[in-house]
């Protein structure tokens, strides 16, 4: 149906509240340019660390007519014992800082108390972290919906985690059992379940999550970031075990992408690559490896025989030696194999037609983005849901292969030997089977363009989102905020 014929006040006005973190902020700015796209009014709730980050943005959108706003929440961090300005998870270099910032979190209920009473928006999009929150919505009859940065199939796991305590059942961390109530048959160990799921030591992580897969059975419904064709039986299953909505309406990444400028070098350099003979290798914004680690990485890459770029959060230091690298190997890599230092541009790398292979930690973000661009995986997964990205990836969609990490750690992956790293690696790059998977995710790249065109799959359930929206809204008596003047 053509927009023109709506009224101003006819207009959804949603409210966007995602946790303090790139990987939860990235995903954000596309929810809330797709819903800006489609006519709604957006507004964003974040600190002052995020706001130049979405300034830019805001810029943009506001030169088309379209109205997005900020508005700035305070991370009360003297309450619970942090220094000033730790305003991202970024900011938080340890475990027992992490938790802090998660407690401070946990206090911005009457902050966010006083943004509803002031705007009440029709919606509320929350970040899974911030379970309290559909309370606060509650109490000004505003619907909550939880955006979920994660797959179907991680969440159908967590919540089976939760209801059944499979866990519990076995008689170590290291015997395997089945997820229980599940469309597939799924092995996983106590030791690659996230640890607050093991251990309730009434630490801030057991409780937030409790209190996460408790609102999940509340909440109006949950949004996800991820496509109907990709993970069909776990979508349709997903909304059976809360008995609530789910709608998925990703990839998010890939909605009005335009073409992302070719200037970082290492993009200059794959043009001199043949095509699938790189290796990308990448762990994300918060996982980190110690230089014993990276040193396994480095070696194994080298026995492996592969070109790569590899992304590191290393500073360079001008003539001191790095630990971490074997002796020689920026030298005798030249020309083969690149290694970038923090930030990388790593969607256009991926859609680079040199890149044959992609070492991830399993992050959804970068599973999505390996998949849309058709590139296999080497699945290292290190914490939060990873394990279960992991067992999506190789065993049900079989797009790639384990390098064999056993152990869930909270900040630093699990040790993992130059040997696993160097066979894992090969079997994506070469041979029969690393042809048969990269055919299972071209395929699957094609199916994620599709579900974002007019009439696919995602499109489809964003407007039944907003068509139940609007008749929440009607439910609940006209709009509760008076008609503009624009």
């Amino acid at each position: 149906p053509a927009m023109s014929g709506k009224t101003i006040n006819d207009q959804l006005h949603v409210f966007f509240f995602p946790f303090m973190a790139q990987g939860h902020m990235r995903p954000t700015i596309d929810m809330a340019k797709l819903f800006v796209s489609r006519g709604t009014r957006a507004t964003i709730i974040t600190t002052s660390y995020f706001t130049p980050f979405l300034s830019e943005w805001i810029e943009k959108v506001r030169d088309s007519g379209a109205q997005t706003d900020i508005l700035n929440i305070r991370v009360p961090t003297e309450e619970v014992g942090l220094p000033e300005g730790v305003d991202s998870i970024h900011r938080t270099g340890t475990p027992e800082m992490q938790d802090k910032f998660y407690q401070a979190c946990g206090k911005l209920g009457p902050q966010l108390d006083q943004i509803l009473e002031r705007h009440r928006p029709d919606c509320l999009v929350a970040d899974m972290f911030f379970p309290w929150a559909t309370d606060v919505a509650t109490r000004f009859g505003i619907p909550t919906i939880i955006f979920q940065g994660t797959s179907y199939f991680a969440l159908c796991a967590q919540t089976s985690m939760f209801m059944y305590e499979p866990h519990k059942k076995v008689s170590s961390d290291s015997e395997p059992f089945l997820i229980p109530h599940f469309p597939d048959q799924i092995e996983i160990t106590g030791n690659q379940a996230p640890e607050f799921v093991r251990f309730d030591d009434g630490s801030e992580l057991p409780r937030l999550f409790k209190a996460i897969r408790e609102v999940e059975f509340k909440t109006y419904g949950v949004l996800v970031n991820s496509f109907y064709e990709l993970e069909p039986a776990y979508a349709d299953h997903y909304p059976k075990l809360l008995g609530r909505k789910a709608w998925h309406i990703g990839p998010l990444f890939l909605y009005g992408r335009g073409t992302a400028s070719n200037e970082h070098e290492c993009l200059k350099w794959l043009d001199s690559k043949k095509h699938h003979s790189v290796i990308y290798v990448s762990f994300g914004s918060v996982a980190s490896f110690n230089d014993e680690q990276l040193m396994e990485i480095a070696t194994g890459l080298e026995a492996s025989g592969q070109q790569f770029i590899w992304v590191v959060k290393k500073e360079k230091k001008e003539g001191v030696k790095e630990e971490w690298l074997p002796e020689g190997f920026e030298k005798r890599m030249e020309g083969k194999g690149l290694i970038l230092r923090g930030w990388a541009p790593q969607v256009p790398i991926l859609e680079h037609e040199a890149i044959g292979g992609f070492v991830t930690h399993c992050g959804w973000n970068s599973t999505l983005e390996s998949v849309c661009a058709g590139v296999p995986l080497v699945t290292w997964p290190v914490s939060a849901e990873q394990f279960y990205n992991e067992k999506l990836v190789t065993q049900v969609l079989r797009i790639g292969v384990e390098v064999g990490a056993k152990k869930w750690k909270r900040m630093v992956g699990d040790f993992v030997r130059r040997e696993a790293i160097e066979k894992a690696v090969s079997r994506v790059m070469e041979g029969e089977e690393a042809k048969e998977i990269r055919s299972r995710v071209k395929g699957l790249a094609e199916k994620a363009r599709n579900a974002i065109k007019e009439r696919g799959s995602s499109v489809l359930d964003l407007n039944a989102l907003f068509d139940d929206l609007r008749s929440a809204r009607i439910a609940h008596g006209s709009s509760s905020e008076p008609l503009h003047q624009y």
